[in-house]
């Protein structure tokens, strides 16, 4: 089984590789070779197969996935795209990559199945962003696509052509909804959920962090290693049970920001939440205004997707994970 992961060089990508090299197999089918794609290099961890490689690109540059898509991977997992507040400062730049490059590869995949039968599990990595206010509470499978950012408009688009693609029979089309992954490792980027980590992780390790909004901010969390079973899980379902609906909700964690602060205070004390800064940032809480804070992944659930229970365990995941407690 061959794999292609775009995005193989971000947080997530990262960690799902390194668990695919752990596994050697997907869905019972010995993995033979894993192409890295990101425009950054992507490391090759150890214990992946030989034929593994690693490719610095563009994905939405002319002819590029053309090229990818060529050899045929049988699942394609594609994580690669513009954070949401980048895709919003930045308007063009936010459709050529997580539109337009996005289509590139569906037409790819399509034109390549035209030359002899050739149907890849596609794993597209969506968003929470797809859907817009006003919401209900909480906010059920059948929900209208909504959005109010461009990046959430971006990935509904591309749900949209997952969704045709897979009818069609070009390729077998699954759309992960994920929630916020908290606590992301490393230092914050351009998504405007960035504080949601920032907020929990810099205090852990001594250092201060900025909170934009209020301790009332509800919103949607999973784990990074929750992530990474939701990719895995999501290439290994039986797709005849979803019907049209090719993108999920993924399960998660409903809570407060005031609720994290009181789990850090669990997990590290008074010390570790007075790092916590409150500063004003108009940009970042005009976008979590349009964000909801619950749902009921009921599809994917029943389908076998999993996350955590409480900020607790998101916490603990953390320290175990990235701190070695």
């Amino acid at each position: 089984m061959k794999i292609l992961i775009t995005g193989s060089g971000g947080m997530i990508g990262r960690k799902l590789v390194e668990r695919l090299a752990r596994d050697k197999t997907l869905g019972g089918k010995a993995i033979t070779g894993l192409t890295l794609v990101d425009v950054v290099d992507s490391p090759i961890p150890e214990g992946c197969p030989n034929n593994s490689k690693g490719i610095v690109t563009d994905f939405s540059e002319r002819g590029v996935a053309t090229t990818l898509i060529s050899e045929r991977p049988d699942v394609i997992f594609h994580l690669a795209a513009i954070v949401s507040g980048d895709a919003e400062a930045n308007f063009e730049k936010g459709y050529k990559i997580n539109f337009n490059g996005s289509r590139a590869f569906f037409e790819a995949v399509r034109l390549e199945s035209d030359k002899s039968p050739y149907k890849p599990r596609f794993v597209f990595a969506s968003t929470l962003a797809v859907f817009g206010p006003p919401f209900p509470d909480p906010i059920p499978d059948d929900f209208a696509l909504t959005p109010t950012t461009s990046y959430g408009t971006q990935k509904a688009m591309t749900e949209l052509m997952l969704a045709d693609y897979s009818r069609k029979g070009f390729l077998d089309g699954v759309g992960v909804r994920l929630p916020t992954i908290c606590i992301r490792p490393g230092k914050p980027n351009k998504a405007a959920s960035s504080f949601f980590s920032g907020i929990l992780r810099e205090p852990l390790a001594g250092q201060e962090a900025p909170l934009p909004v209020g301790d009332e901010v509800r919103h949607w969390f999973a784990s990074p290693r929750a992530a990474v079973n939701f990719f895995i899980n999501a290439a290994t379902i039986d797709t005849s049970s979803l019907g049209p609906r090719r993108s999920m909700t993924m399960p998660g964690v409903s809570a407060t920001v005031g609720e994290q602060i009181e789990a850090l205070r669990k997990a590290a004390g008074n010390k570790a939440v007075a790092l916590i800064k409150r500063i004003d940032d108009p940009f970042v809480a005009k976008i979590v205004q349009g964000w909801a804070g619950r749902y009921k992944p009921d599809l994917a659930t029943r389908m076998g997707f999993k996350a955590e229970k409480n900020f607790d365990e998101i916490i603990a995941i953390y320290q175990e994970d990235e701190m070695g407690k």
